[in-house]
């Protein structure tokens, strides 16, 4: 893909503008994280109005991160049974076959 095919879009995140070339397919995705950053900023924001906004993008960070790695973990338990299950079922076909 060349630049050419990329699309230039301005992302706002805590009241600053960004200017990004992104791929047609990825923007709704760079804008619907954006929001959500921009919505979790604006909720520090009004729990804590002695902090500077740095300090709430770090924290939203933070907490983004924080489920994500969850949401990986979580897939990481659910591939393996799932793996397991399939390569049970394998061999247990096999094994029929053989009788």
């Amino acid at each position: 893909m060349t630049m050419d095919d990329k699309l230039s879009i301005r992302v706002n995140v805590a009241d600053r503008y960004y200017p990004l070339k992104v791929e047609r397919d990825n923007e709704e995705k760079i804008r619907k994280a954006a929001r959500m950053i921009n919505e979790k900023v604006l909720q520090y924001k009004q729990r804590y109005s002695d902090k500077d906004v740095q300090d709430f993008l770090a924290m939203a960070a933070l907490q983004y991160v924080i489920k994500l790695t969850e949401e990986e973990e979580r897939l990481d338990k659910d591939y393996l049974p799932g793996a397991l299950k399939e390569l049970i079922e394998k061999i247990d076909s096999v094994l029929e076959v053989k009788e």
